[in-house]
């Protein structure tokens, strides 16, 4: 995959080395991408992964580190194995959970059990069993709503528009929480639309841009929803990990809530544009927004992280362009691991 660039304040993560490291939603993309960076850096990681077929997980997101990494086939519901697992461990990076927005207003309890109450089955573990470990918990900008202004930071109001971003934002909450009462250090990310190899492309479940990248490759176009005129930031997967990697490395991270984001934010009409070229060919379609996916839309939205600048030393590193070209490599070349499966 992807080379790891180095965000301007450098940062050479030897916290990392031979400690041990656990990994929900490792086998996933975003996890995968971590684990690889972590056994880099020498760390013991041990991933967990339900492996459900919806939820992304995808052997071959490790297949060049399956033996450097030990795998854990568990649910993140299952209390008692993720008690077992959390013991002993350094870091966790809380990086499970259901990210479908429209399957969380279909069946809303599965997105609970998965987002609010298996967290606080984790949490929980943590306090009894390894208080001493520091959590990174993956939340999402979904939980802000419809922006009232932009770019959004993390003073801005929350009002999610879909079940999924209210069981993240409680999610986010309880660790939050645990870290101020029960001293569990922990911190939340709040991301924006992810990408890059490795990344969920059979469906939109993660991200539509996968759906997009896999529609120019077979020659079908891209389908652009409504006027295309909705704004958006987008953060190569490398670009996530040094966050995530930056924000367990260092205290000032803890009892804090960071935006993730991207000084490029582009329209869905230019990203068409942008991929098309990226693909070497192809073409887009306006079509109408579908009607459930209309009423949870947020319009534009792009995020401020001056922040997490500030406080960790990170910006994105990773222009939309670069990033875009790597991730129509990959799959060119890996196609058949993600077409017909999990991922």
């Amino acid at each position: 995959m992807a080379g790891n660039l180095q965000s301007a304040v450098a940062f050479d993560g030897k916290v990392f080395s031979q400690s041990d490291v656990l990994v929900t939603g490792g086998l996933g993309f975003i996890g995968s991408s971590l684990a690889r960076r972590l056994v880099s850096l020498g760390s013991r990681v041990t991933l967990v992964d339900s492996l459900i077929p919806e939820y992304g997980g995808n052997q071959f997101n490790i297949h060049d580190i399956r033996d450097r990494v030990t795998v854990n086939t568990a649910d993140v519901r299952d209390s008692q194995a993720m008690a077992s697992l959390i013991k002993g461990q350094h870091f966790l990076f809380n990086l499970a959970g259901q990210t479908s927005h429209l399957d969380s207003m279909a069946d809303p309890l599965t997105d609970l059990n998965i987002n609010t109450a298996a967290q606080l089955h984790i949490l929980e573990a943590c306090r009894r069993h390894n208080p001493m470990l520091k959590i990174v918990f993956a939340s999402t900008r979904q939980l802000y709503g419809r922006p009232h202004y932009l770019p959004v930071d993390e003073k801005h109001p929350v009002n999610p528009v879909d079940v999924n971003g209210i069981n993240k934002l409680a999610g986010e909450w309880y660790h939050l929480l645990y870290n101020n009462v029960h001293k569990i250090r922990a911190c939340a990310l709040r991301l924006t639309n992810t990408y890059g190899p490795g990344m969920r492309v059979k469906d939109a479940r993660q991200t539509f841009l996968g759906v997009w990248i896999r529609q120019l490759i077979e020659g079908r176009p891209v389908q652009v929803f409504g006027s295309g005129k909705q704004r958006r930031d987008f953060n190569f997967v490398d670009d996530v990990v040094e966050a995530l990697l930056r924000a367990a490395a260092d205290p000032a991270s803890e009892g804090q809530v960071f935006n993730l984001g991207h000084s490029e934010h582009v329209s869905l009409q230019e990203l068409a544009e942008l991929v098309i070229r990226a693909n070497q060919g192809g073409h887009y379609e306006m079509i109408p927004f579908p009607a459930d996916r209309e009423a949870i839309d947020i319009g534009d939205y792009y995020g401020d992280f001056s922040k997490i600048k500030a406080a960790l030393g990170w910006s994105p590193q990773i222009s939309l362009e670069q990033g875009l070209a790597e991730t129509f490599a990959y799959y060119n070349k890996h196609r058949a691991h993600y077409w017909n499966t999990a991922a």
